[in-house]
C-alpha cells in the first residue's frame, strides 16, 4: 500500500471529522477527539481488473502485496484483512473483481509515513523481479479505488 494512499485516506477522515464536528457546533475536547483518533479505522479497496486477467491479478498480489500486508499485521499496525470476490458479476460500470477490507489500529497508522519499502527491501531481495510484478499488477487494473468505512447505529 502507498503511502499516498494512506495519506489522502487519512486526510479526508480527518477532513469529514473535522466538518462534522464545525457542524455540530458542539465543542469537542482533546481527550474526545483522542479517542476517536485511536479507534480502529477500516478502508475497503476495490480492485476491477481486465476481463481475462483476474488469475494473474490475484497470483500476484498474493505474492507481492499480501506478504507486506501480514508483515503490518505482526507490527500491530493492522488489526484484521480480509479479501472477498463478487460470486456473480454486476454490470460493467459498477463491477469489481476484489474487494479487500482492511482494519487498521487507528486513522494515525494511515498517515504516519510508515516506510513500506523498507519492508519490501527486507522481504523482496529481488527489487528488480518486485518491481516489474508490481508494475504489471498495476498495468492490468482498470480501476483502482479506496473507501474508507464506519459502522452505522442503527439504533440511535
Amino acid at each position: 500500500m502507498r503511502v499516498a494512499n494512506r495519506f489522502a485516506a487519512g486526510t479526508a477522515l480527518l477532513v469529514s471529522l473535522c466538518v462534522a464536528v464545525a457542524d455540530s457546533r458542539q465543542s469537542v475536547t482533546y481527550a474526545q477527539a483522542a479517542m476517536v483518533a485511536d479507534k480502529p479505522f477500516v478502508i475497503e479497496y476495490y480492485y476491477k481488473v481486465r476481463w481475462g486477467d483476474t488469475d494473474e491479478f490475484i497470483r500476484l498480489y498474493k505474492k507481492n502485496h499480501l506478504p507486506v500486508l501480514k508483515k503490518e499485521m505482526e507490527l500491530g499496525r493492522i488489526l484484521q484483512l480480509s479479501m472477498v470476490g463478487p460470486r456473480y458479476h454486476g454490470t460493467e460500470d459498477g463491477r469489481w473483481d476484489y474487494r479487500v477490507t482492511i482494519t487498521w489500529k487507528n486513522v494515525g497508522v494511515t498517515v504516519d509515513g510508515f516506510d513500506t519499502e523498507a519492508l519490501t527491501k527486507q522481504l523482496f531481495p529481488d527489487q528488480e523481479t518486485f518491481k516489474r510484478e508490481e508494475q504489471r499488477r498495476f498495468e492490468i487494473l482498470l480501476a483502482h479505488w479506496d473507501l474508507p468505512i464506519v459502522n452505522l447505529d442503527l439504533n440511535k
